[in-house]
């Protein structure tokens, strides 16, 4: 049985894009709901905390220092923690109020790749695009509710991303800063959590968080299920690989949305929890 651990006793609304930072051997992550962008560091348990003006779906280490931060209208940089945002590149989403960025990773060549979430739920325009080191957005995908679960294997060969309301991973051929031969990696059944954030490990397996589903699970280069952790709440939003060998596994949840009952039966929910694996995650590559 997997031990797992609350390390940070956090309360997130809708805690989320957890990112570990290798040289500071801290987690960064945001609590979307909050407009807060947090830095973790599980030695000394402190967790620093700064708010913005707007929601930060998700970010990227930058290989100039500081993080490029996805938002509500578009990206903007931050020099280092506590700097002030400075917008960067096309403002794809400020014409789009009922839209924000949602999930994103970053490519070996430096790309970031950033999908939306339509919160209002209504049109289904929700769009993975990519960020360039120049600033300039490219729409790859769209005809989504909730773009998430972006990662790219260890070869960079595939990338793996979802529509959440679908419950369905898509995995792709990459090549060039594009996508091709999108398939289905595995449908998970209706009801039983549906594919949040996630990332591969170094044997190419890849590791979902099921938002409802109260658990985390690996999945094989064959889209099939090997292992389970469960957890002590029910939404789970994402996992990340983190510590000195990257085979600390950290997962984010959201106490959002739960009914008096369900938060009453889930104290930690919010939370960020750990558990030991015994094969590594991958480093995050830096954006430029």
């Amino acid at each position: 049985m997997t031990d797992v651990r609350l390390v940070l006793d956090a309360h997130a609304v809708l805690g989320e894009g957890p990112r570990w930072h290798a040289a500071e051997q801290r987690l960064y992550w945001v609590d979307i709901a909050r407009n807060e962008l947090h830095r973790f560091d599980p030695a000394t348990g402190v967790d620093e905390t700064r708010c913005f003006a707007a929601p930060i779906g998700c970010f990227a280490f930058r290989r100039s220092g500081g993080l490029l931060l996805a938002m509500a209208d578009g990206c903007a940089t931050i020099a280092d923690f506590g700097a002030p945002p400075e917008p960067f590149g096309d403002q794809v989403l400020k014409d789009l109020p009922d839209y924000r960025f949602n999930d994103g990773r970053t490519d070996a060549a430096g790309r970031f790749w950033a999908g939306s979430v339509d919160t209002a739920k209504s049109s289904q325009d929700a769009t993975l695009y990519r960020i360039d080191a120049d600033g300039r957005v490219t729409a790859i995908e769209g005809g989504m509710l909730t773009c998430n679960a972006a990662a790219f294997s260890a070869d960079g060969r595939h990338f793996m991303h979802a529509d959440t309301p679908t419950h369905a991973l898509r995995i792709y051929d990459v090549a060039d800063g594009a996508l091709a031969n999108r398939r289905l990696f595995h449908q998970f059944p209706m009801g039983q959590g549906r594919p949040d954030g996630g990332s591969f490990d170094a044997a190419g397996h890849y590791w979902s968080a099921l938002f409802d589903g109260g658990r985390v699970v690996r999945l094989s280069p064959a889209g099939e299920i090997v292992a389970e952790v469960a957890l002590p709440v029910s939404r789970p939003t994402m996992i990340v690989f983190g510590g000195p060998e990257l085979k600390t596994a950290y997962v984010t949840t959201a106490s959002s949305g739960l009914s008096a009952t369900e938060a009453a039966a889930q104290p930690a929910a919010g939370g960020i929890f750990a558990f030991d694996v015994e094969v590594p995650g991958l480093p995050e590559y830096p954006f430029g």
